[in-house]
């Protein structure tokens, strides 16, 4: 029998904070980072030629898009590539960003992802980021996390990392409507399971919901186990 690896689940809406922070936990615990929402970009991203608008894209074109994306670990992180090259910077790039979330929506390219994020599972301690990872992906996940904050704290945190300063309130107003709008298109893939910790990150540091996750992994982990993690 193969050794049993530990999932942390961390779930929520856009711009709540989700990637980077399972990336700190992940590096405190000496666990694997996955995230899931990179997948959708760069299924998004492979399929981003010809200059076609996405609302034209069929689910079938970009299934056959994820044949050029592999997703690999290394150095504490899995990461898609494109034609086995790193592909960070065009998955950050206005173009996938209008794009992903319809790509996200096609059920089998959830089902592609799901099944790389579940294999990614399989050899390593993980902590994975996005959409129903709580629900779907891992539903007996050791531990699970939802977090969620006030759309504007979202929106001014959002901005923060796009443009290296601190925007004003115009901006954060703009980038808040755009959260909004985002948030119900993604409702139905942004639901928290029923024993989830939820986590309020408005008035916290990113220091502090660390060391909570931390925490909690750390409690959790230490208690004997023998459930499959994924829905078989």
């Amino acid at each position: 029998m193969s050794e049993r690896r530990v999932v942390i689940a961390i779930d929520g809406p856009a711009a709540s904070g989700k990637s980077s922070t399972a990336q700190w936990v992940a590096r405190r615990l000496s666990y694997f980072h996955v995230d899931s929402g990179s997948l959708y970009r760069a299924a998004t991203a492979a399929q981003l030629h010809g200059g076609r608008d996405s609302e034209t894209w069929s689910e079938d074109e970009v299934l056959g898009a994820t044949g050029r994306i592999s997703f690999v670990g290394a150095n504490g992180e899995f990461s898609p590539l494109i034609d086995g090259a790193p592909c960070d910077e065009q998955l950050r790039s206005p173009e996938v960003t209008r794009g992903v979330s319809r790509v996200a929506q096609m059920p089998r390219i959830r089902a592609w992802v799901n099944d790389q994020v579940r294999r990614a599972a399989e050899s390593h301690d993980v902590v994975v980021d996005g959409r129903d990872i709580g629900t779907v992906v891992f539903p007996r996940a050791d531990l699970k996390v939802f977090l969620v904050a006030d759309p504007w704290e979202r929106a001014r945190r959002r901005l923060i990392q796009r443009l290296g300063r601190h925007p004003n309130d115009s901006e954060i107003a703009e980038e808040t409507d755009l959260l909004v709008h985002r948030d119900a298109k993604d409702a139905t893939q942004t639901v928290q399971a029923t024993d989830a910790v939820l986590i309020d990150t408005t008035s916290l540091t990113q220091e502090d919901q660390v060391e909570r996750i931390v925490a909690l992994a750390r409690a959790v982990t230490q208690r004997p186990s023998d459930t499959s993690l994924a829905d078989e």
